[in-house]
């Protein structure tokens, strides 16, 4: 069984969805020893940062994952839920990550302006992906410029040890991001059609 964390940011439904529709059973939770049960993780996300992170500690989970991706279990954070896997972010002020993956997340307009861009902000809609990993488990089914859908303002930046597929936006933006059993999409695969649903399978396939 999958375990999608519920703390009231994100959509939860179609990403549930998703994963029955591939035959990997998943069940929405905000229960502790649902999590421990469960093979794999998911994070997701939507909204801001700050809200977000406030909203997970609170649920009290937040131990609860770092002993579950202790003890090797593969964890995917899905957009803000993969923001949240860095030590910190700069949206609206500065607050702290889960720490799971160095580097941080930042705005992406005044990097774009600074480099003379007048891209328009948020990233909204399909991009190709560079792959920079083919040997991660989490590319297993994906190749060279496939799309995938985007929806942000906000980009890590990482080592690039931890970059698995990156998209350019006039900044290279980490579309995929890994360290160990953890993983991260900046894009939403539950929304990037065949392409999404080959990165959900792959995270699925992950030996555990």
């Amino acid at each position: 069984m999958i375990a999608i964390v519920d703390y009231g940011v994100g959509n939860l439904f179609s990403l549930s969805c998703s994963l029955e529709y591939l035959g990997f059973p998943a069940k929405i939770t905000a229960e502790a020893a649902e999590l421990r049960a469960a093979e794999r993780i998911i994070l997701p996300g939507v909204g801001a940062f700050g809200d977000a992170v406030a909203r997970l500690r609170a649920t009290g989970l937040v131990p609860v994952l770092e002993a579950e991706v202790a003890s090797g279990k593969p964890l995917l954070g899905i957009c803000l839920g993969m923001q949240l896997l860095f030590e910190e972010s700069q949206e609206y002020g500065r607050h702290a990550g889960l720490g799971w993956i160095p580097g941080g997340v930042y705005p992406m307009e005044p990097d774009l302006r600074a480099m003379g861009l007048d891209y328009k902000v948020p990233q909204m809609g399909w991009n190709s992906l560079d792959v920079c990993q083919q040997e991660n488990p989490l590319m297993k089914h994906t190749k060279q410029g496939d799309f995938v859908y985007y929806v942000h303002s906000y980009y890590a930046k990482t080592d690039a040890r931890y970059i698995v597929a990156s998209s350019d936006y006039g900044v290279t933006v980490p579309g995929a991001v890994a360290r160990g059993n953890v993983y991260g999409c900046q894009f939403h695969p539950e929304k990037s059609g065949g392409v999404g649903l080959n990165i959900l399978r792959a995270f699925c396939e992950v030996p555990v």
